[in-house]
């Protein structure tokens, strides 16, 4: 995930230097920056399937070859735009669309490994971890990229992700597998603990899988959890693309402070997700499933959009930053709740549920760039910073319909068979 990190981070780091050399007005770069959330939104639910049916293993390694090939890509967007005589923005943007198809297998692939290789216990911090890895990506990104970027150019930025990526494919293939029975190392005691013995009585090992499409989407919770990450994944995408060039043209910093004060909210990310994660679990132990999950979501999400408003009204440049890199922390804190979620409902096809509902925060990441540069552009950033406060509390408020507590696939299988027992586990 920290790889995922890179190939979201890099356009933002790298997109004042693109900005002032091509001359690309701000609604061009918001569109540019939007691209990719569109394409990632796009290929979610078939790398969701591909996930549920083949495996993560290979499904991500593929994944993590085509958007490492295409991120470094990015080099050679001005010289095809000119040899071609096409738009530059536009041929930025189909790459950036592109790069978005190939990384939109990390989350539903990752999850769908959370789902077999945790207890239900541990569901929360399970899926933490990943959105820790994103933030832990997103602290050495503005760092490194700023750094590289005055020695090499905006090029290096994408060169770099693109070779990062490459060696994480290789080890991923190597090491991983896409069960704990699978796996060479793994004992009999923790096959048992994590209910793999049990799960592989009851659907078998290579089993072909079918997902329920039509059982999850009469499931009001469901669509209640579709709708709440929608208004979640559309503050997130400003700090990927917006929030280094908003410290740099609005706030007034150097590019080497942009990149070091940049880190700070992929540092609260990175700090607030596994404490997220692990409240979310203790909560559904005191509350059930339905009460924790949804205790921790709401607390993440008022203090986040509670913290955007009064960051962009903050004048003070290292209070203001505080705040809104705060307000990010908390957005991630609450974020664990969405994807152990998808475990709870659907823990036989979380990677289709979790790749629904990643098309629909990425939907909102796709219009986030574009909205908030025009509501920056027309009305100012502390509007664009109040409506993602806005689209944040929206997010937590939903919740209010959303029961984790009741599996959309206990319907669909006789009690006390093995797959119940499978469910349970």
């Amino acid at each position: 995930m920290v790889a995922t990190a890179f190939g979201r981070l890099n356009l933002g780091i790298a997109g004042k230097s693109i900005q002032e050399e091509f001359h690309l007005s701000s609604q061009a770069m918001g569109w540019i920056f939007g691209a990719f959330a569109f394409g990632y939104a796009l290929f979610q639910i078939p790398s969701g399937w591909a996930a549920d049916r083949f495996g993560p293993r290979k499904t991500l390694t593929l994944a993590i070859l085509c958007w490492a090939t295409l991120t470094m890509a990015m080099n050679l967007v001005p010289v095809l735009a000119m040899r071609l005589s096409l738009s530059l923005a536009w041929t930025f943007g189909v790459v950036r669309f592109l790069t978005g198809l190939g990384e939109a297998a990390s989350y539903p692939n990752a999850n769908r490994m959370v789902a077999f290789w945790t207890t239900k216990t541990e569901r929360g911090i399970g899926s933490s971890l990943l959105l820790g890895g994103v933030g832990t990506g997103g602290v050495m990104a503005p760092a490194l990229f700023a750094m590289t970027m005055q020695h090499w150019g905006w090029r290096s930025s994408f060169l770099v992700s693109g070779i990062f990526a490459l060696i994480v494919a290789s080890i991923w293939f190597v090491f991983s597998t896409n069960r704990p029975e699978e796996h060479p190392r793994i004992n009999s005691a923790e096959l048992e603990l994590l209910g793999a013995e049990k799960r592989a009585l009851s659907i078998g090992p290579t089993a072909p899988v079918k997902t329920p499409w039509r059982t999850m989407l009469s499931s009001r919770s469901v669509w209640a959890l579709l709708l709440s990450y929608f208004f979640h994944g559309y503050t997130p995408f400003i700090y990927f693309t917006w929030f280094f060039i908003y410290l740099t043209h609005v706030r007034g910093l150097t590019v080497a402070k942009g990149g070091l004060w940049g880190t700070t909210p992929f540092i609260a990310m990175t700090v607030m997700s596994p404490i997220g994660g692990w409240l979310s679990d203790k909560a559904v132990k005191h509350f059930g499933t339905r009460r924790g999950r949804q205790s921790t979501a709401w607390i993440g999400m008022t203090c986040s959009a509670l913290l955007l408003w009064l960051g962009s009204r903050t004048v003070n440049n290292a209070g203001a930053i505080l705040l809104l890199a705060s307000a990010a922390g908390f957005s991630n804190f609450a974020a664990p709740s969405w994807w152990a979620t998808c475990i709870d409902l659907a823990p036989n096809h979380s990677g289709s549920l979790s790749a629904l509902m990643n098309t629909c925060a990425n939907s909102a990441g796709g219009i986030a760039p574009v909205l908030t540069g025009y509501i920056a552009t027309t009305f100012g950033w502390t509007r664009a910073l109040d409506f993602a406060a806005l689209m944040s509390f929206t997010a937590g408020f939903i919740w209010i319909f959303v029961d984790a507590g009741k599996s959309v696939e206990i319907s669909e299988i006789k009690v006390g068979t093995p797959a119940q027992a499978a469910l349970s586990s």
